[in-house]
């Protein structure tokens, strides 16, 4: 299990049970009477989850209310507006890492309402990854999030593609490992409007997740070591390009740069396109034949690398949180609790998603054995996990990437050169930091 995580963490801590193990017996506790209002993260990959909330109100005699169920780009803007408008009135709130250092202060320390030996049963990175100024404001679900490359594995056993590639470009037609060689790939697999090469999400936080990630593997930094943004540099053109290319061949779709995690699953999972970076959720749906024209005919490997020799890597994860305003903080601990337990967590895993409880990755491994494209998957994203790295860890990353995202799909869309999006989204980025005092 340590060989398997070793990307993530150096180890697990052993913790020695204490006096909390009585309080880890009561849970998930009696609430009879209680309703939490919720503000839940929503899309295909996540609801499975919430089918076991009912199953928490039968145990404790509590009720959820879920007020809102939007994409966490929405979920944000909800949550910040509540914030203007000191209207926090609600007890859980789904949160991800890249999220959460916004707004810790209406958060409630996890480590005052769960057992310890429970916290200890974390993966110590994901933890680590939760806690903000020695608070843990979230409790992470199964939805460690690193994405991999996913590729219709038909298209490089397919003799005539194979002779048409090496007459083409000099060389064997194999799933890719440089970034070069997906884009080379992605222009040749590509008819479209019928098929494309490739695709990825074009706005919000994804685009500017996804072109941070290009750029550190381009040699390139997206802040410097004084804070100041530094992504309009020669790595971030290159980076850019990357994406403005691809869409001036038409080898993604049109309507890529309105896209965001949910149209690219079902995107890939359509069958009309080749090459994929893609996170763990998706795993299972793709290989689904229920759900997916491309099941059985799936491969997973390690995501490519840039001009630097550096593997793209944005990661993150997903978690629940508590209110400090809730007025029942015991039963809305309870719920995110059991929300994220060993079976919430083998429940959300068995579709592909990482768990961030160390047990449930054993039982992960063991349940792969036998199945080749399981074992592939969790294969390629053992792999992946030792190139994963975080956003910028500032708060401000949320509203930079809302105002850098504009500009790299101005790019994108052949309104402005990358150099031009570049050192607009720089200047607005700048002019952010200087008004928050980081500057």
């Amino acid at each position: 299990m340590t060989k398997l995580f070793c990307g993530l963490t150096a180890g697990v801590a052993l913790l020695a049970l204490g006096t909390s193990a009585a309080l880890a017996a009561d849970l998930p506790g009696k609430f009879d009477g209680v309703t939490i209002d919720a503000k839940l993260i929503g899309g295909q990959q996540y609801e499975g989850l919430y089918a076991r909330i009912g199953e928490w109100e039968k145990q404790t005699g509590a009720k959820v209310n879920v007020i809102s169920k939007k994409n966490h780009f929405e979920l944000d803007k909800e949550i910040k507006s509540d914030i203007a408008s000191g209207s926090i009135n609600w007890c859980v709130g789904s949160n991800h890492s890249s999220f959460a250092p916004q707004y810790p202060d209406i958060y409630n320390d996890l480590n005052a309402l769960l057992p310890k030996e429970e916290i200890g049963a974390f993966v110590p990175s994901t933890i680590k990854a939760s806690t903000l100024d020695g608070k843990l404001v979230m409790l992470p679900r199964a939805q460690f999030d690193v994405s991999a490359l996913y590729y219709q594995k038909s298209l490089y056993q397919d003799e005539n593609k194979k002779a048409a590639y090496e007459a083409k470009h000099g060389k064997e037609l194999v799933p890719p490992d440089t970034w070069d060689e997906v884009a080379q790939q992605a222009e040749f697999f590509a008819s479209p409007p019928d098929f494309y090469g490739t695709q990825f999400a074009g706005k919000e936080e994804a685009i500017n997740g996804r072109f941070y990630e290009m750029l550190i593997a381009e040699g390139g930094e997206y802040l410097d070591k004084d804070g100041k943004p530094a992504f309009n540099s020669e790595a971030g053109v290159q980076a850019l390009d990357w994406f403005v290319n691809l869409y001036k061949a038409k080898a993604v779709p049109a309507g890529t740069t309105n896209y965001l995690w949910d149209d690219l699953g079902q995107g890939f999972a359509s069958g009309t396109v080749a090459i994929n970076l893609d996170w763990p959720g998706w795993a299972g749906f793709f290989n689904d034949p229920q759900s997916s024209k491309v099941a059985g005919n799936v491969g997973v490997k390690v995501a490519p690398k840039g001009s630097a020799g550096i593997r793209t890597g944005w990661s993150g994860h997903h978690g629940f949180s508590v209110t400090e305003n809730c007025a029942s903080k015991e039963a809305a601990a309870s719920l995110i609790w059991f929300l994220t337990n060993e079976d919430s967590q083998k429940l959300e895993a068995a579709s592909g998603p990482l768990p961030t409880r160390t047990a449930v990755w054993d039982w992960d491994i063991q349940q792969a054995a036998g199945d080749p494209y399981k074992t592939e998957v969790l294969a390629a994203f053992q792999e992946q996990a030792k190139h994963a790295f975080a956003v910028p860890q500032t708060p401000e990353w949320i509203e930079i990437s809302n105002a850098v995202y504009p500009e790299l799909q101005a790019a994108i869309l052949g309104d402005k050169t990358s150099k031009q999006a570049l050192d607009d989204a720089a200047a607005k980025a700048t002019q952010i930091l200087e008004d928050a005092g980081k500057l």
